[in-house]
């Protein structure tokens, strides 16, 4: 087996136990999709084109409570604000791929085949950057199609689904798997930190406002941290 495949098939074996929160993940959101109105095309559309489970949950949330369009599609991009972060991270390992490989990368940059790629790449600086692509790739194919089909399945079965299924446990348990691993520095744990008090501080503000300030204290304070333990030589 060439090293390449091995690396796909060693991404793939390691993206495939979020299909246990993804397909649940999915089915939520097409239940949701549905039940706020969205016919199966619209709900498809939105989850082909953004591919970003919180964003599309916080996006039709709001549509529901009839906010105005810009506030929709601020808060979307606060949300996704992260995948920004993601991509400079992983600059130094695809940015010398293809530039084909480089626009299915990002549009298959998920939560999952970002945290699972980095923590390779860390772990092992000798892969080549065909070997990484690879790893890449297979990260995302137990992650991005299941979420597809997933999600088709909660379109069409709507209110079908039984109730005791408790679908929404796929949300939570999705971020703290994703989130958890990463904590590795004071400035991960200090922009989380402060993730968790602003959001919970300002939980009261129309049409998830929260969110969008959460983002941005959370960015600032982790890059202040990060300049401050840098300037300490403290950064590891």
């Amino acid at each position: 087996m060439s090293s390449t495949r091995s690396a796909y098939w060693r991404g793939f074996r390691a993206g495939a136990p979020f299909v246990l929160v993804v397909a649940p993940f999915g089915l939520l959101f097409g239940v949701v999709g549905t039940e706020a109105g969205l016919d199966l095309a619209q709900v498809m559309g939105m989850t082909v084109l953004v591919i970003a489970g919180a964003a599309q949950f916080a996006a039709v949330s709001l549509l529901v409570e009839n906010a105005p369009t810009v506030i929709v599609l601020a808060t979307a991009l606060a949300v996704n604000l992260r995948m920004a972060m993601y991509s400079a991270a992983l600059v130094p390992h695809l940015g010398g791929a293809p530039l084909w490989q480089r626009a299915v990368a990002a549009y298959f940059m998920v939560d999952q085949s970002y945290a699972v790629s980095i923590l390779e790449y860390e772990r092992r600086p000798q892969m080549s950057r065909a070997e990484k692509v690879a790893y890449y790739f297979g990260v995302v194919s137990p992650v991005c199609i299941p979420w597809y089909a997933s999600t088709w399945a909660g379109a069409v079965l709507g209110g079908r689904i039984p109730p005791e299924f408790a679908l929404d446990f796929a949300v939570p348990v999705t971020f703290i798997a994703m989130v958890a691993p990463a904590l590795r520095t004071l400035a991960h744990v200090a922009a989380a930190a402060t993730s968790v008090a602003v959001a919970l501080a300002l939980a009261l503000l129309p049409y998830n406002l929260w969110l969008i300030a959460a983002a941005i204290a959370a960015m600032a304070v982790g890059a202040r941290v990060e300049l401050w333990m840098r300037r300490r030589g403290t950064w590891t």
